[in-house]
């Protein structure tokens, strides 16, 4: 149940397994194992590796709550990540962008 979760996740985030591994900092062959449930109970650690990467709580991850986890992606946000991907805009890029907009949000809130 956990590697689906990682991989809808991942998915959901435009990450590749390669990236994902890397991001996370944990071998390529064992997330896959993860992900396909060959590999059914993953350490602590590389739970909040993986929860940190995808940027979902531990409890997400391990499906204790699903408000973090996608069911589907709406169309206009997919051809909005595609509008931005085709512009040049990168990830990197794009999250920094997210991440000033929570900030801003935060501001005018208090």
């Amino acid at each position: 149940m956990i590697g689906k979760r990682i991989q809808q996740l991942r998915l959901a985030r435009g990450l590749s397994l390669s990236e994902l591994a890397e991001r996370a900092d944990i071998a390529k062959s064992y997330l896959s194992a993860i992900e396909r449930n060959i590999q059914g109970n993953p350490s602590i650690q590389v739970i909040e590796k993986l929860a940190s990467v995808l940027n979902v709580s531990i409890q997400a991850l391990l499906g204790e709550e699903s408000s973090d986890t996608p069911i589907s992606l709406d169309p206009d946000w997919m051809d909005l990540a595609k509008e931005a991907m085709n512009s040049g805009v990168s990830k990197e890029q794009f999250r920094e962008w997210l991440e000033f907009q929570r900030w801003r949000i935060d501001k005018e809130g208090k």
